[in-house]
């Protein structure tokens, strides 16, 4: 729920008792709790019980929470339920179309290692058995504000919208109507084909020539059920009739930099566009790494005010398909395997959590990423990363926090009037003893208002007041037409890492990527969409 000034807006809201996380739930979870009461899903209730985060169902999205006794510690978190989001790994000997076999097994070992570390670990450091959800109350005191008429209204809309996640990852029972087939797994398009009256091995063909990027970054995977040569014209027939879509987008623009960084403008099927971005980094004994900066939404409902793009509105939320599918694109853009995937594009990610869990588990399937590899960035909602580290997913949070008080926060992101920066350190504290995985803060420095040497001395003692391994990154800001910033001088930003680094704090310095290809987040889509998208009527 979320508090309003008295009056209580519901975006599905839970039954009393039960979690309130932003996204979670089947169909997305409430926002903030009404004013007064504790924000944490692990906040104490009324009745002296308190509710315990849980481990998320096969859906992606977080299950329900299960209350404790006053004097439990930690619940066992509940297994997964049901297929696990993109499906089973097509890894069946001897099945035709496998071409892609060695390549997926690449570096399979290594993740599979990284995964049986990080599952097998309870919240004590003990080893073996299902991992644990700790209770991690917050103070007492910190509560979540009331959200604007505005913002209420925008963060409703994302959060009912949530419920399309399924959309594209729910398996196939069979021919449907309008089915869109990336995302689904290769067991799933077999059922499909055998639906059809063709031998199941054509649905395994259906699934390669998807991703046939995936698997040899020189091919470029079918865009449309026409270009896939492999699969009988017969099933191609078959499938049109349906209404079967790919899911792949079409590339309406893209500009690349001097340095390599390429922005891609993806053009989804209602026409709507979002930004996809590659960032190589050379290595002298190498290819070096090539990351993927991915939207999670098409504008955003944020409206955080040194950002381009939530001046450009906010529509919906993209589908996990749609996620993966921006990976697909730029690694078939660059003609080289992608290596790291960042949801730091368009978007608040943890306001449309259940699709970027589901993304998750595609990147895995589909293009053998591993945790360690893929960075989940929020600017923070009140409940979601208490929900994010009970999903137990082993990605790295990013955490935009921008300013080191409560009064400059607001200033610059208006969803902090509602959750505070107390709140939000002790929800990563939190994340950080449910998790054991260090948190990343994101600090974008502008000229004169936040990049003062008194800042970094401030953000110190702030991260320093709170129990968790940390580590800053500072973000030089990229110029937005009409803005009222500056970006700071080269001396400004050593001063200030030089007073973070003076404090022990582990920083390092984002290297300005693209400037000539409309780097600022949302931009290069604001100078094709010349207006912004219709926001939801604020509420009466």
């Amino acid at each position: 729920m979320l508090g309003l000034r008295g009056s209580v807006v519901a975006a599905a809201a839970p039954a009393r008792g039960r979690g309130a996380g932003a996204g979670g739930g089947r169909g997305g979870g409430a926002a903030a709790p009404a004013r007064g009461r504790a924000s944490s899903s692990s906040s104490s209730s009324a009745n002296g019980r308190r509710e315990v985060p849980m481990r998320p169902n096969g859906d992606g999205a977080g299950s329900r929470s299960r209350q404790a006794d006053g004097g439990g510690a930690a619940v066992a978190a509940r297994a997964p339920q049901g297929p696990r989001p993109g499906g089973d790994r097509p890894r069946q000997a001897g099945q035709p179309g496998q071409q892609g076999e060695q390549q997926q097994q690449r570096g399979g070992a290594a993740r599979r290692d990284e995964e049986r570390d990080y599952s097998d670990r309870s919240d004590d450091g003990a080893a073996g058995g299902v991992p644990t959800a700790t209770f991690v109350p917050r103070d007492p005191r910190v509560v979540d504000g009331p959200w604007s008429r505005l913002d209420a209204s925008l963060v409703t809309a994302a959060q009912a919208d949530a419920r399309l996640a399924a959309e594209g990852t729910a398996p196939l029972k069979g021919p449907e109507q309008g089915a869109v087939l990336l995302g689904q797994s290769a067991e799933a398009l077999r059922q499909l084909a055998a639906s059809l009256g063709h031998k199941p091995y054509r649905g395994q063909q259906v699934w390669d020539e998807l991703l046939r990027g995936a698997r040899n970054p020189q091919l470029r995977g079918a865009r449309s059920v026409e270009e896939m040569s492999l699969v009988p014209q017969a099933l191609r027939d078959q499938l049109s009739a349906l209404g079967v879509r790919t899911g792949r987008s079409v590339v309406h623009h893209s500009v690349t930099s001097p340095c390599g960084t390429t922005k891609l403008l993806l053009q989804l099927e209602e026409g709507r566009l979002i930004e996809a971005v590659g960032i190589p980094t050379a290595d002298k004994d190498g290819p070096g790494r090539l990351t993927v900066c991915v939207s999670s939404q098409v504008g955003c409902p944020m409206r955080c005010t040194f950002c381009a793009t939530g001046r450009g509105g906010w529509a919906r939320n993209l589908r996990p398909y749609e996620i993966l599918d921006q990976v697909l694109a730029v690694q078939e853009a660059y003609g080289r395997r992608v290596t790291n995937v960042v949801f730091m594009g368009m978007g608040e990610p943890l306001l449309n959590l259940p699709a970027v869990a589901a993304a998750y588990h595609l990147l895995r399937d589909c293009l053998d990423l591993s945790g360690r590899a893929i960075t989940i960035s929020t600017v923070g909602v009140p409940n979601a990363i208490r929900k994010l580290a009970a999903m137990r997913l082993p990605v790295t949070l990013a955490v935009s926090i921008h300013a080191p008080n409560q009064q400059l926060r607001e200033r610059l992101i208006p969803s902090a009037k509602v959750y505070s920066v107390g709140a939000l350190m002790q929800d990563c504290a939190a994340y950080f003893k449910m998790t054991k995985r260090r948190v990343s803060f994101e600090y974008t420095l502008l000229a004169g208002v936040n990049d003062k040497p008194e800042h970094a001395r401030e953000l110190a003692a702030l991260l320093r007041s709170y129990d968790l391994a940390s580590h800053v990154n500072l973000i030089p800001w990229n110029p937005v037409d009409e803005s009222e910033y500056t970006r700071p001088s080269n001396t400004a930003v050593a001063a200030f890492r030089k007073e973070l680094e003076a404090a022990n704090i582990t920083t390092s310095l984002r290297v300005t990527r693209g400037l000539e290809a409309a780097a600022a987040c949302g931009q290069l889509r604001n100078s094709f969409q010349k207006q912004a998208l219709p926001e939801p009527q604020p509420l009466r």
